[in-house]
């Protein structure tokens, strides 16, 4: 195999590659000009995100840098999304996962390549890796996944912990938006056709989602966990403590053979152009992962530590960083579940080594959890959770002493509690924070449970009230030095809005015994590993027409007593300065309750959509809302499309989904 000197590379822009059913799907092919005659492997990205006006940006920085170092990369839209014909149903289906073993043996068989083939993506390419990966398509070697789940039930935006995500609504209206956007007409002839088939059968997907309250087959299907044993393709998992997407990193370095783990500070980015820094050249090292399993260069790929994370110093609470301090630390055999753990006991006197008596009643009012920041953060705005000391004020609060010495804490912190509730349905939040000599109150990690799930997210049964139960929830992992001198809290509270849709009634809980099992390792003296500095192709060239902008506020009414977050994010409008293509979004977000009702709850989403090119203007405006009783969620959503400022399509849909231990 020719080792990586560069190599002159070709683009095709629409490339086509036609299904066993018809069905044609759009590729961005990048490739070396001369791999008719020296045949490469290929990297395949599979998504629904539009490579004509969507992921453009971080295309353009990846893609080139590792064709022309010896690979052919694709980027696919997938069917019923962007330039691709068909009609997409929901995420993750098996038509979505057959589709792409067809595409990789397809694209195998191609003369330009060698046979090998490599799927790399984040978040939604994260998870179709790891799922296409579990069904063994033959030439499909290796893996990079990034920002994924291995549980699509317990992790990803639909439920944590048995309760209700409030972004099942929220990433369910993007969709609602996305892929309901027409293709580019210059591609496609019949481009008219296939946006009103798109608009006529665009799926409301939170009411599909809403359907299943419970972990049943629907959760399942896709979910890697059921059989980490079919992962046979080599896994390079990466993650960043600022993404919603934290825990599948060390579960699949511990459960898949020869899987490693990377993990930053970043947010929902590739780590190549992520924040807040320190960045990593990423592409440097997702080529070394490449060139050993899909050209078989000893790399020395094999021989990295198997848990690669950035260990952030404890700072200040901030909606946003733009860097974090800290230092790289590295587990060689594993992830953390080796690691010791320090035991810390709720008590009437605080968080303490040792157990004492404990009787505490926790009853947050409704808004609790204002501070919580985006459940994911992407968009680059003020999206982090900030100072914690209001919700703490709505919360019980248990804080060490100040610590003697530095803390690091890294893996996935464990509370055991007895309790009573005098409700059958009840929710409860968990944050672990630093506590800080001044008062001020920065996130370190958190966790939440739906009580009546603390058996089973398959089989839930209700509380009984004034009778005590014992749970457990794991907090999500982190690697977090808690200074010395600053105080550990344990925050408790009974909501956590607007991250999660509240319980029918408002609860009071009553705890009895808790216990924090918290993952302390040896505190780090420097660096423990490193990595190169990040490198990237030539940036996307456009121009711009309309700035982006990121509002995040919280009003309150003082007449009616309503509390709102409001999120205002434009992102901006662009012109491509290659093909010629304009496109726009805007995206509004409301979520109202009033701190005693949690039945007041109210959820609103609109997304503006503009595509423009020779004198064609489009636009869809898609709306969506929930609210519920004590029975019965009520869902509407209505989206309208526009050619040239005339009302060519709309439609209407309502639904009413039971509450199902919700």
């Amino acid at each position: 195999m020719r080792p990586n000197t560069l190599r002159e590379i070709e683009e095709q822009p629409d490339l086509g590659i036609t299904l066993s059913d018809g069905c044609r799907l759009s590729v961005r092919l990048w490739r070396p000009v001369d791999a008719g005659s020296d045949p490469v492997p290929a990297i395949l990205e599979y998504l629904p995100y539009r490579k004509r006006d969507g992921t453009c940006a971080r295309d353009a920085l990846t893609h080139p840098y590792f064709a022309k170092r010896g690979y052919a990369c694709l980027r696919v839209d997938m069917r019923g999304n962007g330039d691709s014909q068909g009609l997409m149903a929901d995420e993750y289906t098996q038509q979505e996962l057959d589709d792409a073993v067809e595409v990789i043996n397809w694209i195998a068989a191609q003369p330009w390549c060698n046979g090998n083939v490599g799927m790399m993506g984040i978040s939604w390419g994260g998870f179709n890796s790891l799922q296409v990966a579990s069904l063994q398509p033959e030439p499909l070697k290796a893996i990079i996944t990034l920002c994924s789940t291995v549980d699509r039930y317990a992790d990803d935006i639909h439920y944590k912990g048995g309760c209700l995500l409030n972004e099942n609504l929220g990433w369910g209206a993007t969709m609602w938006s996305y892929s309901s956007r027409a293709p580019d007409p210059a591609l496609r002839p019949d481009w008219r056709e296939m946006w009103l088939d798109r608009l006529k059968n665009e799926p409301f997907l939170p009411a599909l989602w809403l359907r299943h309250q419970r972990r049943d087959a629907y959760w399942r299907h896709g979910s890697v966990c059921e059989d980490f044993s079919r992962l046979r393709a080599r896994v390079l998992a990466v993650g960043g403590w600022g993404d919603s997407y934290k825990n599948a990193v060390p579960q699949l370095v511990e459960q898949v053979p020869g899987a490693k783990g990377i993990v930053g500070p970043w947010v929902h980015k590739y780590p190549h152009f992520a924040v807040p820094e320190p960045r990593i050249g990423f592409l440097q090292e997702a080529l070394r992962w490449w060139d050993r399993w899909l050209k078989d260069i000893d790399t020395g790929v094999e021989n990295d530590p198997d848990y690669r994370v950035y260990l952030m110093d404890g700072v200040r609470p901030a909606a946003w960083y733009t860097d974090r301090p800290g230092r790289w630390i590295a587990e060689d055999d594993g992830a953390t579940s080796h690691l010791p753990v320090q035991d810390w006991h709720l008590t009437d006197t605080g968080l303490v080594p040792a157990p004492g008596a404990l009787d505490r009643t926790v009853a947050s009012p409704q808004h609790c959890g204002m501070a919580g920041g985006e459940y994911c953060a992407i968009w680059l705005g003020p999206e982090m959770p900030g100072d914690q000391r209001g919700d703490d004020a709505l919360s019980a609060c248990f804080d060490t002493a100040p610590m003697a010495t530095d803390t690091d804490i890294v893996g996935a912190p464990r509370l055991t509690l007895s309790l009573r509730s005098d409700r059958t349905q009840a929710q409860i939040a968990v944050r672990l924070n630093h506590v800080h000599p001044d008062g001020a109150s920065t996130r370190i990690t958190y966790g939440v449970l739906n009580l009546s799930h603390r058996d089973s997210h398959a089989a839930p049964h209700v509380l009984t009230p004034g009778e005590t139960v014992e749970i457990t929830l794991d907090l999500d992992h982190i690697a977090y030095r808690l200074p010395a001198g600053h105080r550990l809290r344990v925050a408790i509270s009974t909501a956590y809005w607007p991250l999660l849709w509240p319980a029918p009634e408002a609860a009071a809980l009553t705890l009895s015994q808790g216990h924090l099992a918290l993952p302390v390792r040896d505190a780090a003296t420097g660096d423990e590993c490193a990595f190169p500095p990040p490198d990237a192709e030539s940036p996307w060239q456009t121009e711009t027409l309309r700035a982006p902008d990121h509002v995040r506020r919280i009003e309150t009414d003082l007449r009616s007593g309503l509390v709102s977050l409001v999120i205002e994010d434009d992102f901006g409008k662009d012109r491509d300065l290659d093909h010629g293509l304009i496109n726009g979004s805007i995206a509004r977000e409301r979520w109202t309750i009033h701190p005693d009702d949690p039945l007041s709850a109210r959820g609103w989403c609109h997304w503006t959509d503009e595509l423009e090119r020779d004198g064609i203007r489009l636009r869809t405006e898609a709306f969506c809302e929930m609210k519920a009783d004590n029975d019965r969620f009520f869902l509407h959503a209505r989206i309208e499309a526009f050619e040239n400022d005339t009302l060519v399509y709309e439609r209407d849909h309502s639904e009413e989904i039971g509450r199902d231990h919700i």
